[in-house]
């Protein structure tokens, strides 16, 4: 099968990371520990300079649900706008009703906005009442892939779904198996689900080179360890390619 890897990027640093580790694309993304938002501008631009690989990025302005005030859907319109110009290849969005279903009038504002770019539905699909309902309305859209874990926690856990919504698309959309995918797990995934692209950070935890630190002072969330940074890592993105790929 002619599998497509996608990294969850949350820096330039993680995207080249993920090229040198044989990827095909990478999704750029800050806000990791909010499940992904809107990288910056400049981030943006340097990584489509430094990268040969394929560039999407994720348009969404905050954490949390996925229903989106009209304001919001201004902003991200904007955003699609500035990515676009900054040469991106893909855009990732998903917006959602109250009750749990495509929000139509928003995905089909935000479809228009991404123009001729590759564009992903992400994981708000994953809080979606009826998957295949969602598929059958995400297709119309002409988008081309689902990034799913099956509306499980994890993409293996999720494999049984993903492995009915392959077959319910019969090629309309791509599923793109995501969330908790690794080296461990990744060839067991690809039979289970039938999926043939993956999307996963493979990331290693980094110590940070600050030699003094005021244990006083926090920046952020308590739960947050910020003498601590987790990057994508070259080494670990190949591991992960080769144990599906290699005989």
């Amino acid at each position: 099968m002619n599998y497509q890897f996608e990294i969850c990027a949350n820096s330039v640093e993680s995207c080249l990371a993920a090229q040198a580790g044989g990827a095909h694309r990478v999704e750029l993304c800050a806000g990791i520990p909010e499940g992904g938002t809107t990288p910056s501008l400049g981030e943006i631009l340097t990584a489509r300079r430094m990268l040969q690989i394929k560039l999407h990025v994720i348009i969404r302005p905050r954490g949390g649900d996925f229903l989106y005030s009209p304001l919001e859907l201004e902003i991200m319109e904007e955003d699609i706008k500035l990515a676009r110009k900054a040469g991106v290849d893909g855009i990732v969005i998903g917006c959602l009703t109250p009750e749990g279903e495509i929000d139509l009038p928003a995905m089909k504002r935000l479809r228009t906005a991404a123009g001729d770019c590759s564009v992903t539905f992400h994981r708000a699909f994953d809080r979606c009442k009826d998957p295949f309902k969602a598929l059958d309305e995400i297709a119309e859209l002409d988008i081309h892939r689902i990034l799913t874990s099956g509306q499980q926690p994890t993409a293996p856990e999720g494999s049984g779904l993903i492995r009915k919504l392959v077959d319910y698309s019969n090629g309309r959309v791509s599923l793109m198996a995501g969330c908790g995918v690794n080296e461990n797990n990744i060839r067991q995934l690809a039979a289970e689900s039938g999926a043939s692209e993956f999307h996963f950070s493979a990331r290693e935890k980094i110590k940070s080179a600050m030699r003094f630190s005021n244990p006083e002072v926090k920046m952020g969330s308590d739960s947050i360890n910020e003498y601590t940074r987790e990057i994508t890592t070259a080494q670990r993105v190949k591991r992960t390619i080769d144990a599906l790929t290699s005989l």
